[in-house]
C-alpha cells in the first residue's frame, strides 16, 4: 500500500512539475522594472517609427512624454530586456517591462493580451518581422495593439523590424530579407513578400515603411515593394516612410512629422503612374517620364527637424524624383 501511495506521490509530483514547466515556458513576461502595480494616465497618441541601430535617446522621451506618468511595454519575439533600465531611468514611468512574445501559444493567451492593454506607451523592438506576423497576427496581441491604437490612443512604436509592421502594407520577409537588386531585377521573387499588417494606424493607409535605409542601400527594394503595391492591392498612388539607421520619424496626433536623430527619413509618393514593366522575372521599368516617384528628404536633428502633415502630404517641390529603367534606380533632382 505505501508503495502504491508512493508511486501515485512521485507521478503526481512529475506532472505537477510538466505543467509549472509548461506554464513557465508560456509566460511572456520576462523582466520588469518599477512599479509593478497597473496605473492609468492621459496618454495621447504618437507614432514612433525608428531606422534601427542606436536607439535616439530624444525620440523614446517623446513617446514617454505621452504615455501619461504610466507603463511602458516593449514587445517582441527574440532578446533580451534591454530597453528596461534605459527607458525607465528616462524617468516619467510607472514601469518599464519587456513581453518575449516568441509563439503562437504566447499569443493567443488572454493574460498576455491583457497586459498589453494596460500599456500607456508600447514599443516593438528589433528582431524578424516574419516571427512577428507569424506569431501575432489574428491573435490577442493583434487585437490588444488595436485597442491601445482606437480605444486607449497611447503612442506606438517600433524599430527596425518593429518598425517595419506599422505600416499598413509590409515587408513580410516571409522568404528571408532581400536586397535591392534583386528586388528590381524581378519584382516577383519569392524574397519579395509584401502583405497587410496585422494592425492598422492612423495616417500611414497606403503605405510601406522601411528601414536601415541609406546604410543597407534599401532605396532601389523600397520603390519596388511599390511598384508591387500598385499592382496587387490596387493601390493607385502608393507612398513610403523610411529612415536611415539612427534616425526615428515621430508623427503626432494630429499628423504632424518630425524627424529626429542622425541620419536622414525620405518619404516617397507615386505620381499615380502604372509601372510600365512589373512582371515576373523581369527587371522592373517606373518611369512615367523620369518623374515616378516624388520623394520628399528630411535630415533629423536632436530636437526634430519639421517635415509635413501626412493627412496632406506635398504636391510640389520634391527633394529628388526616382525613376526605374530596366532594373536600374536614377535619382533626379526635384523642381
Amino acid at each position: 500500500m505505501k508503495r502504491c501511495v508512493t508511486i501515485v506521490l512521485v507521478l503526481y509530483s512529475l506532472f505537477a512539475i510538466s505543467q509549472s514547466d509548461e506554464n513557465s515556458s508560456l509566460t511572456a513576461s520576462i523582466g520588469l522594472v518599477g512599479s509593478p502595480e497597473d496605473v492609468s494616465g492621459k496618454t495621447e497618441f504618437g507614432i514612433v517609427l525608428a531606422g534601427g541601430g542606436k536607439d535616439q535617446d530624444a525620440a523614446m522621451k517623446w513617446m514617454i512624454d505621452r504615455a501619461g506618468g504610466g507603463d511602458f511595454i516593449i514587445i517582441r519575439a527574440s532578446g533580451s530586456t534591454g530597453y528596461n533600465d534605459y527607458l525607465f531611468e528616462m524617468g516619467g514611468l510607472n514601469s518599464v517591462e519587456t513581453l518575449l512574445i516568441d509563439s503562437r501559444d504566447k499569443a493567443m493567451r488572454k493574460e498576455v493580451g491583457q497586459r498589453i492593454r494596460e500599456a500607456e506607451a508600447l514599443f516593438i523592438a528589433g528582431g524578424d518581422q516574419w516571427n512577428y506576423v507569424n506569431f501575432w497576427k489574428d491573435s490577442e496581441v493583434s487585437t490588444a495593439l488595436q485597442y491601445l491604437i482606437d480605444v486607449k490612443k497611447v503612442p506606438i512604436g517600433g524599430t527596425s523590424a518593429g518598425c517595419a509592421v506599422l505600416s499598413e502594407i509590409i515587408f513580410d520577409a516571409r522568404n528571408d530579407t532581400v536586397v535591392s537588386a534583386d528586388a528590381l531585377a524581378n519584382p516577383y521573387a519569392s524574397q519579395v513578400s509584401i502583405s497587410n499588417s496585422f494592425i492598422q494606424l492612423p495616417f500611414l493607409t497606403n503605405t510601406i515603411a522601411d528601414q536601415h535605409y541609406s546604410q543597407r542601400e534599401r532605396l532601389g527594394r523600397h520603390v519596388t515593394f511599390m511598384a508591387r503595391m500598385t499592382k496587387d492591392f490596387s493601390i493607385s498612388q502608393p507612398k513610403g516612410i523610411a529612415a536611415d539607421e539612427r534616425t526615428a520619424v515621430c508623427i503626432d496626433k494630429d499628423g504632424n512629422a518630425i524627424v529626429i536623430g542622425e541620419g536622414s527619413a525620405f518619404f516617397l509618393m507615386s505620381n499615380k503612374s502604372q509601372p510600365e514593366v512589373c512582371e515576373k522575372d523581369k527587371p522592373l521599368t517606373w518611369s512615367n517620364k523620369q518623374k515616378a516617384l516624388r520623394v520628399y528628404k528630411y535630415k533629423g536633428s536632436k530636437n526634430g527637424t519639421p517635415a509635413f502633415n501626412l493627412n496632406h502630404w506635398p504636391k510640389k517641390n520634391p527633394t529628388e524624383y526616382w525613376f526605374v529603367t530596366d532594373g536600374v534606380l536614377s535619382r533626379n533632382k526635384g523642381d
